[in-house]
């Protein structure tokens, strides 16, 4: 590698990037650093893909070559090296963030922690502004212990779920949640609780239960898995309770419901030839979504969808769709799930349509999605919610992260979320 060409990459200032976040442009902010390093501190919409990782991912998380992306670290010297690896794979228009991390700070700018930060901090926004109902640990302990007539639906992946559940607990993942919930808890009087490990997923899960007009009483558990340990409440393992299929009639009302969230959240609806259009505009970045589970995409699905759980797409908008300011077009076979999806992608500030065709006139595609393979424990930043070993320091901080995020969105100015 010569100097002509390490010499050659241009910089970008924390006030460029700020611009372009505030006027919708399109830009990949990426944080070349190890998923532990980021999350101790990146601005709010940075994205992380670890240097190592770049020949691997970037092509399918920025597939758009003329992106315009900054790469940056903390000082140790792996922005440059990534800057000139992404042009070697095509990229054309790649800078480093001078200064790095430390002339983001020295700007006056936000630092936000942990992973998938402006997905959580959102969910904290949706709670501020609806007051979303919640119940404590021992409240949902002390109804399981009288038999109450309630439905715990824990809005986690099946994998999440399976590794330590709330006692009684039903899998149902995020974007199931309003075609499922009414197959589970059929009767109105049954009071509904949504579970995840820590407090977005809770959050976000029982307010489109809300948001939808299901009929029963529905609370968020408060902080999850995580409330659940900390008020020393005991946890089931290896469950595989799943919420059961739905009938016809069903779906068409979630449908109802979901159409209408959506409606109101300014989801816009398009068939194929306005999809073929977003394809033709080869200056906007745009990704396909099918929202459904993996087994179900991989069973058939449209040609040219990846496929992203609707609840981790909308946790984990950071990873699926790295480009802020990118179009997003998402999908499913009966509807819900994509409408309820979109519903709350458009909140967090995306430009985001649903595809809404008869899938029975298409040839369908099966097996997965041929994405990138799963990243290792190289790097890995270990999140205190998962598994079973988790110190209550480290829970009890990770929450009180948290409660502190909308204050943080506040300061940062730079998200552009509504709620409705």
């Amino acid at each position: 590698m010569t100097t002509d060409i390490l010499d050659r990459i241009q910089t970008a200032t924390p006030q460029d990037i700020r611009r372009a976040l505030l006027t919708g442009s399109e830009i990949a902010l990426i944080d070349v650093r190890e998923e532990h390093d980021f999350a101790q501190g990146h601005p709010l919409f940075a994205a992380q893909i670890p240097l190592r990782r770049i020949d691997g991912e970037a092509r399918w998380r920025i597939p758009r070559l003329d992106t315009p992306i900054v790469v940056y670290d903390a000082g140790e010297g792996l922005a440059h090296r990534a800057a000139v690896r992404l042009e070697g794979l095509g990229y054309t228009d790649v800078r480093e963030l001078d200064g790095g991390l430390k002339a983001w700070a020295a700007a006056g700018y936000e630092l936000f922690e942990d992973v998938n930060s402006y997905s959580k901090a959102f969910g904290e926004l949706v709670e501020h502004r609806r007051h979303t109902p919640s119940l404590a640990a021992e409240e949902v302990q002390a109804l399981i212990r009288e038999k109450a007539d309630i439905a715990i639906l824990d809005a986690r992946r099946y994998e999440e779920y399976h590794t330590m559940s709330i006692p009684t607990g039903t899998s149902v993942p995020g974007a199931e949640l309003v075609l499922r919930a009414r197959a589970i808890a059929p009767d109105p009087d049954t009071t509904v609780i949504v579970n995840c490990a820590g407090r977005t997923r809770s959050i976000i899960g029982t307010q489109s239960l809300v948001n939808a007009g299901l009929p029963n009483r529905v609370f968020a558990l408060r902080n999850g898995t995580i409330g659940w340990t900390l008020a020393e409440q005991e946890l089931e393992t290896g469950q595989t309770r799943i919420a059961p299929e739905v009938d016809h009639q069903s779906a068409e009302e979630a449908r109802a419901h979901a159409r209408d969230v959506a409606y109101r959240a300014g989801v816009k609806r398009i068939g194929w030839d306005e999809l073929e259009a977003l394809k033709a505009d080869t200056g906007r970045t745009l990704y396909l979504y099918d929202v459904r589970q993996p087994r179900a995409y991989e069973s058939g699905h449209l040609p040219g969808f990846r496929n992203a759980q609707g609840g981790q797409l909308v946790q984990e908008t950071d990873h699926n769709a790295p480009v802020r300011g990118a179009r997003i077009v998402v999908t499913d076979d009966l509807g819900p799930r994509a409408d309820m999806t979109a519903s709350w992608l458009a909140q967090l500030g995306w430009e985001v349509f649903v595809l809404d065709i008869d899938w029975s006139s298409v040839v369908l595609e099966q097996g997965p999605d041929g994405g990138p393979s799963p990243r290792g424990p190289e790097g890995r930043y270990k999140r205190p919610y998962e598994g079973t070993d988790n110190k209550a320091a480290a829970m009890q901080a990770y929450l009180d992260w948290e409660y502190g995020l909308v204050a943080q969105l506040e300061r940062d100015g730079t998200h552009g979320f509504f709620v409705i």
